[in-house]
């Protein structure tokens, strides 16, 4: 059977003449992989009510370190804000992904991908959370960064 794909999904509105990078890189998802992806059709609101709910704005702040996490933080100043800041609601996005739902990392062909854009293989199911304690960010903090002085 051949593979559906959704290019939709992958079209960036860079600019109305060209293609995004990635459908000149002939990266596509199929529609399986776009719907086995927890955030496929979760709405923002519905992404950070989850997270807010089951860790709390002291651990997300900790462990994603967004200010909207900690001063007055609401969901409403939290989505106005990554409404209008890309790279944090990737940030948010992926701990969300991989942190959250457990989802296997990213392939080396989806590396690149903005987090709505990966899919995942049939089969691949979200875990449970994982309850986050502030010792156990640091210790993921300290890890990354030992992992990151190795590469250079």
């Amino acid at each position: 059977m051949m593979a559906l794909y959704n290019t939709v999904q992958l079209i960036h509105a860079e600019s109305r003449a060209g293609l995004s990078e990635t459908v000149k890189q002939g990266i596509f998802m199929t529609i399986e992989e776009q719907q086995n992806s927890p955030l496929h059709g979760l709405s923002a609101e519905a992404m950070m009510t989850e997270l807010v709910e089951f860790y709390g704005w002291e651990i997300l702040h900790a462990a994603i370190g967004l200010k909207c996490f900690k001063i007055n933080p609401t969901i409403s100043s939290c989505l106005t804000f990554l409404k209008k800041t890309e790279w944090a609601r990737h940030k948010v996005e992926n701990f969300y992904l991989y942190r959250f739902k457990g989802m296997p990392k990213a392939r080396d062909e989806q590396f690149d991908l903005n987090p709505r854009e990966r899919g995942f293989a049939n089969g691949v199911t979200p875990r449970e959370p994982i309850p986050l304690t502030f010792e156990m960010i640091e210790q993921m903090k300290a890890q990354s960064e030992k992992a990151k002085r190795s590469r250079y």
